[in-house]
């Protein structure tokens, strides 16, 4: 196992969460936030529900009062053990009773909130209906920034999250190839990402040859042969926070064309790595590595952003992408992973997770860049 456990989040961990995304709600207009089960809600108060049903739970937070946490009465003695527990107050609901009349006691009646993501479309038109003046908007637009920067406890999760893909990286490479389906080496990557201390797998892309091409391939039951470029993207949960790394192997020694369009996508990448520190804009990283690849004559073929923000979820904001114009600020993590795809014939994508410093950036994930030929 790569690594050692984290140490656990605190009760002042979660109440210092808490009370700044108050803070930042005021802040952003808002009359608070409302937030249903899923990563915001583990992240603000360390409360993770052991089955997501249509009951309703619900953490409220207004910079005018204290964090409420409104539970069905059969999951209360779980949300009381939560870590976060006890920096809020807790109330509850009973079957046979109406939950969103409850709820809307705790909002204000003509209040503008945001709202998690990953709220069902159920709640939310209930909570309209029971105080139809309110609004909504969701928090990776309201509020993008509430879990983008990350203190040195949870930079130290994603750093080991970060060994541990690279330590599975590492031994994948020792593993056949050639003459096995790509759902073999997927089921590798999985096993090693365990091994190497993941508690959550979250994808295991092996794109062969003309797979390689489509960037979100699922690995199938094509077999693998010598002279295949292979991308590998996996990534996972360790400790709570996410992995993702891509590298591009090749089966057999590569041609002249396959190693310079390696090349062109390791330049990319390596540049836009060079652009990160803070005040500079998301989407210059994203410029940098387009700029690279379409100056190189293969504009055409990056087909999707330059990063993506991680932390307790493998996608979160902020992305690396055009139009986004939000500064990176030190504690900021994310991917660089620009990528080239030629359809019917094979893609490359090498991804590193970097985090913003004071002054530049520094890699998550270390592993070579240089195509690594496998047998």
């Amino acid at each position: 196992m790569t690594g050692t456990t984290a140490p656990e989040f605190t009760g002042q961990d979660y109440a210092a969460r808490m009370a700044r995304a108050a803070r930042d709600a005021a802040a952003a207009g808002l009359a608070g936030l409302l937030v249903t089960p899923g990563p915001d809600l583990e992240w603000l108060c360390g409360y993770r529900p052991t089955a997501i049903t249509e009951r309703l739970t619900l953490l409220v937070l207004a910079p005018d009062s204290e964090p409420h946490l409104l539970v069905p009465v059969l999951e209360r003695p779980d949300a009381e053990a939560a870590p976060g527990a006890g920096a809020l107050r807790l109330s509850d609901w009973r079957d046979g009773e109406n939950s969103y009349t409850a709820a809307a006691g705790l909002l204000r009646h003509d209040g503008r909130y945001g709202v998690s993501d990953s709220t069902w479309s159920l709640h939310l038109l209930e909570l309209q209906e029971a105080v139809p003046l309110t609004k909504y908007r969701p928090l990776t637009y309201a509020l993008p920034m509430l879990r983008a920067v990350k203190d040195e406890h949870e930079l130290a999760r994603l750093a080991s999250a970060g060994a541990a893909a690279d330590a599975t990286y590492g031994d994948i490479l020792s593993v056949r190839f050639a003459g096995r389906r790509e759902t073999e080496v997927a089921a590798d990557l999985a096993r090693l990402l365990r091994e190497h201390g993941h508690s959550q797998v979250d994808f295991t892309v092996v794109g062969s040859g003309p797979n390689g091409a489509n960037p979100h391939h699922e690995a199938g039951e094509r077999v693998i042969v010598t002279g295949d470029m292979v991308v590998l993207d996996f990534g996972g949960l360790k400790d709570g926070y996410g992995s993702d790394t891509t590298r591009t192997v090749h089966v057999g020694e590569p041609t002249d064309e396959e190693r310079e369009v390696h090349d062109i996508v390791r330049t990319a990448q390596q540049a836009a790595f060079e652009a990160v520190r803070p005040g500079v804009a998301c989407q210059e990283i994203d410029r940098v590595a387009r700029a690279v690849i379409r100056d190189a004559g293969f504009g055409e073929y990056f087909i999707h952003r330059t990063g993506h923000g991680i932390g307790v979820t493998t996608h979160e904001p902020p992305y690396m992408v055009e139009g986004e114009q939000q500064p990176l600020v030190p504690g900021m993590c994310f991917s660089i992973e620009p990528g080239i795809y030629l359809p019917g014939r094979f893609g490359v994508r090498v991804e590193d997770i970097v985090t913003c410093t004071e002054d530049a950036g520094r890699r998550l994930n270390t592993t070579p860049h240089a195509m690594a030929v496998v047998e």
